[in-house]
């Protein structure tokens, strides 16, 4: 439900007050000089015009989108149902055994919404896949009230984006997308969408910030704008001064669950790729390496001897795919690939998700300080990928155990590296890591082969020993580590 905030008027005083500036106004009383009222500069009034003249461009091509997801049954499992109570219940029901006993239950009718824009005449539509995922049924409202039901839906989870088409509403008028690349912080633009279900509602704000990541999606390169994103304006466009689409609004980042000045929008350099694809097949073939990779930040920088934010910085590689076939390893510090310049992990991962699948392409790197080029074939991105390393348990030893680093080691024979799923390895293994130790606070893991220690390669214990105790805590000594989930590499510090 809206609310309505309404106005307090006081009446008394305020009559009389509004009397006496009426009369000196008139010049009743005492004779006063009146203020000329200041001329409005031009650049202010052809600003406003510009946004008028956008909103009633692309207002008729902004969508308002509702969804239903019907009950469906569901096992439910030691206190789901519980859950599913209205509040005030559930403390006088959680002991009760009909709600926490297994058994099948209702989810109930879900409604939902969203904004949308359309992108095609024929009837294609962009918005959020997290606006229509799992949705039964979607409706799609046009500003003059005509409404239609969406028969196809193709979405792309990894970078949300969605695609709907319509049929039977005639010749539509698409939005142009334009190219979010060229937008700066500072630069104006519009959002329109449907917060609160407010239709055809129209935000304005800059560029606040470019190339953010929130962690809600798998490929995330957000333009960030202080325009007002609220619920229901996800789906919907966000638009600069030529009356372009750069945006898809996605998400906010508020305390209150409305508007905070900070938005989230999808740039079309990614949404415009991934709808064409959706278009086409229905689906998103991308490249992919088979890392995990960091921005080249000033600890990194000093560790490998390259520039802030000189390429991107490889921190995993996972085994048997793409980077672990060229031979790519933890800390390549990765410049250039197929002669295009990497300057972070975003600009990476633009670059490989359009290369051609099963081609090879140049890749230079820097490792131990020295410029090599590598060839990289580019595999399809398996739909179980994820950049994300698996974890696993920590023991516990003996306090008197411990290194330095907070590491217990042992040698690592065949049939140890053969347990531990990797074989052919040379190194030793961590048996186990001491709590809020150096190691520990970078996730150093026990089953871990250590297979150098800064630069050096170690086969033994000793080796290890050694290594260590020629490079310092404070500086940073850098791990370079092997289990079966893949290659990644740690810089350890003093806690002090």
């Amino acid at each position: 439900m809206t609310k309505v905030v309404q106005t307090t008027r006081h009446y008394g005083m305020g009559i009389v007050l509004g009397a006496a500036l009426a009369a000196a106004a008139l010049g009743w009383g005492t004779r006063r000089e009146v203020a000329a009222v200041p001329t409005v500069p031009d650049a202010a009034i052809d600003l406003s015009m510009a946004f008028r003249r956008i909103a009633a461009e692309v207002t008729p091509g902004i969508v308002s989108i509702e969804t239903m997801t019907k009950p469906r049954q569901v096992e439910m499992q030691d206190g789901a149902l519980d859950d599913a109570l209205p509040a005030p219940f559930r403390e006088f029901f959680r002991d009760d055994p009909r709600f926490r006993n297994p058994r099948r239950g209702m989810t109930p009718r879900k409604r939902g919404g969203g904004s949308g824009f359309v992108i095609d005449p024929s009837g294609i539509i962009m918005t959020n896949n997290h606006v229509v995922s799992e949705a039964d049924e979607v409706r799609v409202r046009f500003q003059d009230g005509r409404t239609f039901v969406a028969k196809d839906i193709k979405t792309d989870p990894r970078t949300d984006v969605a695609i709907l088409r319509i049929e039977g509403a005639g010749e539509l008028k698409p939005l142009k997308l334009g190219n979010s690349l060229d937008m700066q912080v500072g630069d104006w633009v519009l959002a329109v969408g449907t917060p609160y279900g407010l239709e055809s509602t129209v935000t304005q704000g800059i560029i606040s910030a470019k190339s953010r990541s929130r962690e809600l999606a798998d490929r995330e390169d957000f333009l960030q704008t202080d325009a007002a994103i609220n619920p229901g304006n996800s789906g919907g466009p966000l638009i600069n001064l030529k009356g372009e689409v750069i945006g898809i609004n996605t998400a906010i980042a508020s305390a209150s669950g409305g508007y905070d000045g900070i938005g989230f929008a999808i740039p079309t350099h990614i949404a415009g790729w991934v709808g064409e694809q959706l278009v086409k097949s229905g689906s998103v073939k991308r490249g992919y390496l088979g890392t995990a990779i960091a921005v080249v930040d000033a600890e990194t920088a000093k560790q490998f001897n390259v520039a802030v934010r000189e390429g991107a910085v490889v921190k995993t590689v996972m085994p048997n795919s793409p980077a672990d076939k060229a031979g790519l390893e933890p800390s390549d510090i990765i410049l250039t690939l197929n002669e295009k310049k990497v300057s972070d992990p975003a600009s990476l991962q633009g670059i490989v998700e359009r290369l051609d699948i099963g081609k090879a392409y140049p890749m230079e790197i820097v490792r131990g300080g020295k410029r090599e080029t590598l060839q990289i074939t580019i595999e399809e991105m398996p739909a179980s990928f994820t950049s994300r390393s698996k974890g696993r348990e920590r023991s516990e030893a003996s306090p008197a155990s411990f290194d330095a680093l907070g590491l217990q080691i042992k040698a690592l024979t065949k049939e140890l590296a053969r347990q531990l799923g990797v074989e052919n390895v040379k190194g030793v293994v961590v048996t186990s890591v001491k709590e809020d130790s150096p190691a520990s606070e970078v996730g150093v893991q026990t089953g871990d082969i250590i297979e150098r220690v800064g630069t050096t390669t170690v086969a033994s214990v000793e080796e290890y020993q050694k290594a260590v105790d020629t490079l310092s805590l404070t500086d940073g000594i850098v791990l370079h580590l092997r289990n079966q989930d893949g290659k990644r590499y740690v810089v350890l510090k003093s806690q002090e």
